[in-house]
């Protein structure tokens, strides 16, 4: 159980940040089509969209795998989860062919919401730059 203790917070961060640094790279080398489907869904300012969207995914995907100021990158991760959630992924109003797909995606995100609301709440453990600080 020592054992569980000491990594399961840093592989728990990695399994859940891991996504977002994929994601927050494939926006780096696939930009253009990132502007274009950001564009697609009616939002302003899509570069800039894209822009925080890679910061938000792949800076603060980072900051919580080695556990620097986790609090803080969890939770604007947590609020960009969100967003992405109802902006991209509303299943309820999908055409009828893309609504179990969208769910899925939407439902992937809310569970993502409660693995970072968890690094929120109970900082990122012993093994991480914060070292588990309740302050960070």
């Amino acid at each position: 159980m020592q054992i569980i203790n000491r990594f399961g917070p840093l592989v728990g961060r990695i399994l859940i940040a891991l996504i977002f640094v994929m994601s927050g790279f494939g926006k780096i080398t696939g930009f253009a089509g990132t502007v274009g489907y950001i564009a697609s869904q009616g939002l302003p300012l899509p570069q800039l969209a894209a822009i925080a969207a890679i910061i938000v995914e792949l800076g603060g995907g980072l900051m919580v795998i080695v556990g620097w100021k986790a609090r803080w990158a969890a939770a604007a991760m947590f609020i960009f989860t969100a967003m992405a959630a109802f902006i991209f992924h509303a299943y309820w109003a999908a055409p009828a062919e893309q609504v179990q797909n969208q769910m899925i995606h939407f439902m992937k995100n809310i569970s993502m919401m409660g693995g970072l609301l968890y690094v929120v709440v109970h900082g990122s453990g012993a093994l991480s730059l914060d070292k588990g600080n309740a302050s960070k």
